[in-house]
């Protein structure tokens, strides 16, 4: 797999990449690279998404966590935004989640999070990575009464919903609420939560049978839960992807509401309320041009960081933000949980629209959503990273954004965790925009593919 983490976590196609063995290494190494500093016999929460490898990954992983000397509590299906907080509620010492988030059924993956709830720092993840590379191993190897052992918690997700209720102040009963499970985590959460709210819920997708996660649903596809929106007059869609740490919302119109309109629209709020950190957020360049105008004529500063969620929290954690996201619907409360949670984020989507007593198409309205198009191009992972050294794509990126005459950008990336580059142009002219991104994504693919 060359290198085993990415921009979250380890991700591969399950038992082609993502093999039991590796799933024992990583569960193996990276318990003791996380615990060994601590003189007790170390505790790891463990949850999984619904996805069938899960079952697979979990047994090997817990096998490695427990070969390492540490005890393992395995919480079963949550969403990975609950583990944080489930690490600090029972006193452990680091958590795993099996997911690979909004990727097909195919795939999955392993993310770690520390004892204070956050994603692991580069240093961590190289250390880890160098136990597996360098083929090395715990010294002393635990023995005897050292060897851990592995107990179940079936309450973790009533805990995780309990934390939630007590991160709003206003009660939903009167709000009609459409929602798409994506067949993931949240399927029992999401909705349970929202009626012991008081909200009116009417649920798709919410049926795993463990090969339908993020299957033409989720949000990934928010036209499923747009014209459930409009089929039954609801106030709301929420639409999470396979492991709930997205959400892409949808207002009583159909209209979407992405990540980046979510920052706008509670970040204003926060900073009506006093409570927005240096009167800032902070988003990706991946975010739209329109965010950065609205939040200007509102009086918020705009900090951009690189694409990925771990470093919108990086950039958080270093200046004291407390609120941050992608356009993509990572969105992080940092006064509320360590990582991006698309069940909060929707509670604090729904709290503005109850304190301001405004539709969410009005709240919406504060930004204007500039074109942007979207392609992917499938190249070899060996050569995703070398995009910038191609003197052909980079001449072409030259042209392309002398056309749009100050009027648009044009972003690459390599994907962290597939085998694409992704391509983003935004501008004025969405047919020029669709025909420029068509023309590069061709070239990439020659320049760059298998």
């Amino acid at each position: 797999m060359g290198k085993l983490f990415g921009t979250d976590g380890v991700r591969g196609e399950a038992n082609i990449e993502l093999t039991s063995e590796l799933a024992y290494q990583l569960g193996r190494y990276g318990a003791h690279v996380l615990t060994k500093a601590y003189a007790h016999k170390a505790t790891i929460v463990v949850g999984k998404d619904t996805r069938i490898s899960g079952y697979m990954l979990e047994s090997a992983l817990v096998a490695g966590i427990m070969s390492s000397g540490c005890d393992a509590v395995v919480v079963g299906v949550t969403p990975t935004p609950a583990i944080p907080h489930l690490i600090k509620h029972f006193g452990a010492d680091a958590g795993i989640m099996i997911s690979a988030s909004h990727n097909p059924v195919e795939f999955n993956g392993i993310k770690f999070f520390n004892r204070d709830g956050f994603k692991l720092t580069d240093a961590i993840e190289d250390e880890i990575e160098a136990f597996i590379f360098e083929d090395k191993d715990i010294c002393p190897v635990p023995n005897g009464t050292q060897v851990g052992r592995k107990s179940h918690h079936f309450e973790a997700n009533r805990i995780y919903t309990e934390f939630l209720k007590t991160t709003i102040t206003y009660s939903l009963k009167g709000l009609k609420v459409a929602m798409d499970c994506a067949n993931g985590a949240s399927f029992e959460v999401s909705p349970a939560l929202l009626r012991e709210l008081g909200a009116e819920v009417t649920v798709i997708n919410n049926h795993p049978d463990g090969l339908n996660i993020n299957l033409d649903c989720g949000s990934t596809h928010p036209d499923k839960v747009a014209t459930l929106v409009k089929s039954i007059g609801a106030d709301i869609g929420l639409s999470f992807d396979g492991d709930a740490d997205r959400l892409i919302a949808v207002d009583e119109l159909g209209q979407i509401i992405d990540g980046d309109k979510m920052l706008a629209i509670c970040g204003t709020y926060l900073k009506s309320v006093n409570q927005l950190a240096d009167e800032t957020i902070v988003t990706t360049v991946m975010s739209n041009m329109g965010l950065d105008i609205a939040m200007k004529n509102n009086g918020i500063k705009v900090a951009k960081t690189k694409v990925g969620d771990r470093y919108v929290l990086e950039e958080m954690l270093e200046k004291g933000y407390t609120i941050g996201g992608e356009q993509s619907g990572h969105i992080i409360f940092l006064n509320h949980n360590t990582t991006g949670d698309g069940l909060l984020s929707a509670l604090q989507l729904m709290n503005v629209m109850k304190a301001t007593g405004k539709t969410l198409s009005e709240l919406g309205s504060i930004m204007e959503i500039f074109p942007q198009v979207l392609k992917n191009a499938r190249v070899s992972n060996a050569k995703k990273h070398d995009y910038l050294s191609n003197p052909k794509i980079r001449l072409e990126i030259e042209k392309l954004e002398a056309e749009m005459d100050g009027q648009g950008r044009v972003l690459i990336r390599p994907s962290g965790t597939e085998p694409l580059v992704r391509v983003m142009l935004e501008g004025k002219d969405q047919n020029q925009l669709n025909q420029f991104a068509n023309t590069l994504v061709e070239l990439i693919v020659q320049e760059m593919g298998e």
